[in-house]
């Protein structure tokens, strides 16, 4: 199907809910259809709030029942006693219900993040209402540091769970029987759902959509949200492309910063300690106490984050950036990859999208080294990796 109009305008008109413009362009069988049952779903937030976690996941529900959810979703902001929040940048956010007065059981129980997830595990209250609620739902999410308030209700034991990744070691200090995982992006376990922190929010939102009601639907809120068709979940938290953090001591910055600046010279620990005056024992031991990690690891660990940002932000061959980045061939790069990030290259490129336009179709200094990317991705052609 060709529609015809704007494609920018049109989803922008998607976005805001123009059921006309959704009938242009949505899949036979996805369009909005009338319906008076919905999901009814709790999204419990609380003083400190993040906005973010709470408009990712009530936006992409209330996107996903205007363009055709069957059923749709109703969602009710709760707070444990149906008073006003002020949010965690400091808006008052107004509230549908107190928890205490939701008595028909929910389809999906939701707790958002933010920087007062440790006020409200001390409210017993709320902690009392969530579990109240999360044994009577189909679903139980979390998003953000909103794993606090399920572990603190005991619904997390045993279970692998996601949380920001900042806070990510604190819940597993105060909750010994939680399986912390720091780097998903979320993680479904059952009828347990927990995410990242903040904008991770929306991916397990889509990827809740999709559960629900299938993967084109989930596309289509997506696209009108203006965002990547999501993430998958076990995509590193952390941005791939994060610029590693310059160390304090001295010799070390500047290793470093040579390894930053030349990811395809040659790294090893020899040459790195002639480079600085030091041994290559000495180094090494500087890089363990300081870094906690071996020079090899630092090399391996640069080299991954800037091939990730060249596969994001250019139409470089896998062979060329493989070369700069000081791995030896697509196959090094590609193992590596998977290794770190659980993603091929390709797969992480497809996902992610290129920022920059397709090279013009002329000569192109890289061109000779396209062939060595012709072999398919062998990751994708197996499907998904069991976990």
């Amino acid at each position: 199907m060709t529609p015809s109009g704007d494609p920018a305008r049109r989803t922008a008109r998607v976005a805001a809910g123009d059921t006309e413009a959704w009938s242009e362009v949505a899949p036979r069988g996805t369009r909005p259809v009338s319906t008076a049952s919905r999901r009814q779903v709790v999204l419990v937030v609380y003083d400190g709030a993040e906005l973010v976690d709470i408009g990712s996941v009530t936006s992409a529900l209330h996107l996903a029942t205007r363009l055709g959810a069957d059923p749709g979703y109703q969602v009710r902001v709760a707070t444990v006693d149906g008073t006003d929040i002020v949010s965690a940048g400091g808006l008052v956010l107004r509230v549908d219900a107190a928890l205490t007065e939701v008595e028909e059981p929910p389809d999906t129980v939701i707790v958002s993040g933010g920087w007062g997830h440790l006020d409200a595990i001390r409210d017993r209250r709320l902690v009392r209402e969530v579990r109240r609620l999360a044994s009577v739902a189909r679903r139980v999410v979390s998003v953000c540091t909103g794993a606090f308030v399920l572990a603190e209700a005991g619904l997390l034991d045993h279970r692998r769970v996601a949380t920001h990744w900042y806070y990510a070691d604190d819940l597993a200090a105060r909750y010994p029987a939680v399986r912390v995982d720091a780097d998903p992006v979320y993680i479904q376990d059952g009828r347990i759902a927990t995410s990242g922190g903040v904008t991770a929010s929306l991916d397990l939102t889509l990827a809740l959509i999709e559960d629900d009601h299938g993967p084109e639907l989930a596309r289509w809120v997506a696209i009108g949200m203006v965002t990547y068709l999501h993430r998958p979940g076990n995509q590193a938290q952390m941005s791939i492309f994060t610029a590693t953090r310059r160390p304090d001591d001295t010799v070390l910055r500047t290793v470093v910063d040579h390894i930053v600046a030349e990811p395809g010279g040659d790294l090893s620990v020899a040459t790195l300690a002639a480079r600085v005056n030091v041994s290559p024992r000495h180094l090494t031991r500087l890089f363990r106490d300081r870094q906690g990690e071996t020079p090899a690891a630092v090399v391996r660990r640069i080299r991954l984050e800037i091939a990730a940002r060249l596969l994001a932000t250019t139409e470089l061959s896998l062979a060329v950036i493989a070369r700069r980045c000081g791995f030896s061939s697509v196959e090094t790069l590609r193992q590596a990859f998977v290794a770190k990030y659980e993603l091929s290259p390709r797969a992480f490129r497809r996902t992610i999208g290129s920022t920059v336009p397709p090279p013009d179709q002329g000569s192109h200094p890289d061109r000779d080294h396209e062939a060595a990317d012709a072999e398919p991705d062998r990751e994708l052609q197996a499907g998904p990796r069991k976990r």
